[in-house]
């Protein structure tokens, strides 16, 4: 799957569970700075990744996620 793809999905699930508008989702937009995200937010957002893209992703390394394009990137490995 190719990186504007991962994102592409990345960034639907975004808007759908943070309710952000899409257009505010880019790869440099901080998930707690730009888009408001808690710790929570992030737990179920990581989990609907997981359920969309198929995939598990290690706490550990969701824990790292500041940015768009650290989990895009991230996914784009594992895909």
């Amino acid at each position: 799957m190719e990186t504007k793809e991962v994102f592409d999905k990345v960034k639907a699930l975004i808007a759908d569970k943070l309710e952000v508008d899409a257009a505010k989702i880019t790869m440099e937009a901080s998930f707690r700075k730009d888009l408001g995200a808690d710790s929570l937010d992030t737990y179920e957002l990581v989990y609907a990744i997981e359920e969309e893209l198929g995939i598990s992703i290690p706490d550990e390394r969701a824990n790292e996620f500041e940015t768009v394009k650290d989990a895009v990137d991230f996914l784009s490995t594992q895909l």
